[in-house]
């Protein structure tokens, strides 16, 4: 029996191959697929609004499923792709899971693109750390030490700061860096998107749900009150900060299986409606 198809996008800076435990127990149900790193291709440059990695992951839908309408589920950056996506083309998608990737809306998105411009835009998002950040170790265990000596990472789950550095890091002149630069990093934060509030102000096409990190902090600055009008009651706390799916694996897979269940029988019952 053919699996369904499922597509995974990736949080900004951490490449599908972190995901590598969470992905193969959603291949127990589903026939997984994702693109390595967005915001890498010069033919789909970084820019406000994403737009353009918008264009990239339609492409790539379009490319790897041939039109076929499939699961989109999406990390962060991920998820807010996935929505985009959904929005932009509903016959791409079956339905839309997306994993802390709060909707940003009302005074919240007004005040963001003020300040984007009036160039305050690395100042007020997470891009005033990623345009620091280290992104080069003399090797692979000096790397690991650095990443497992901070608390972020050391909440992750067994063998997936592992998964991370594999996906990550790629040789250099001076030992190992990491493969998605801090310049794409930071570019990502710098354009996050201040639209989205109005794209989905009449609804999604397709049935959208949300997994929310309890401890998240990305959710805490952006409010649940748009998320939570866009996707009904299709929304569940899960233990655990921003990056849940890399502290919770199993637990993460499991909510995705459930809430694409949910999220199919919704969609079955609505057109049912429709045609009584």
């Amino acid at each position: 029996m053919t699996k369904p198809k499922l597509h995974f996008s990736h949080a900004n800076s951490y490449p599908s191959g972190t995901y590598r435990q969470l992905f193969e127990l959603l291949a127990a149900d589903f026939e997984v697929g994702a693109l390595d790193m967005h915001g890498h291709n010069p033919n789909y440059p970084v820019g406000d609004g994403w737009h353009h990695l918008v264009d990239e992951l339609v492409d790539e839908l379009e490319r790897r499923y041939r039109g076929e309408p499939v699961i989109l589920v999406g990390h962060s950056l991920g998820g807010m792709l996935s929505l985009m996506a959904a929005a932009r083309r509903p016959e791409l998608a079956r339905c839309v899971v997306m994993l802390d990737s709060p909707v940003v809306a009302g005074w919240r998105a007004a005040v963001w693109r003020l300040a984007k411009a009036i160039g305050l835009g690395e100042r007020l998002s997470p891009a005033r750390l990623s345009v620091k950040r280290r992104d080069r170790w003399p090797s692979v265990e000096d790397a690991m030490r650095h990443f497992a000596g901070k608390e972020l990472f050391a909440a992750w789950a067994p063998g997936v700061l592992q998964d991370y550095l594999e996906a990550g890091l790629e040789p250099c002149a001076d030992g190992v860096r990491l493969r998605f630069t801090r310049e794409g990093e930071t570019a990502v934060y710098q354009s996050l998107p201040h639209h989205i509030g109005k794209l989905v102000a009449r609804g999604l096409p397709v049935p959208a749900g949300y997994l929310a990190g309890q401890a998240s902090e990305e959710n805490r600055l952006a409010g649940l009150d748009a998320t939570r009008a866009l996707v009904g009651p299709h929304l569940r706390m899960m233990p655990g900060g921003h990056l849940f799916p890399m502290e919770a694996p199993a637990l993460t897979a499991q909510a995705i299986r459930a809430m694409i269940d949910e999220l199919l029988a919704s969609k079955v019952v609505e057109r049912s409606a429709s045609i009584a």
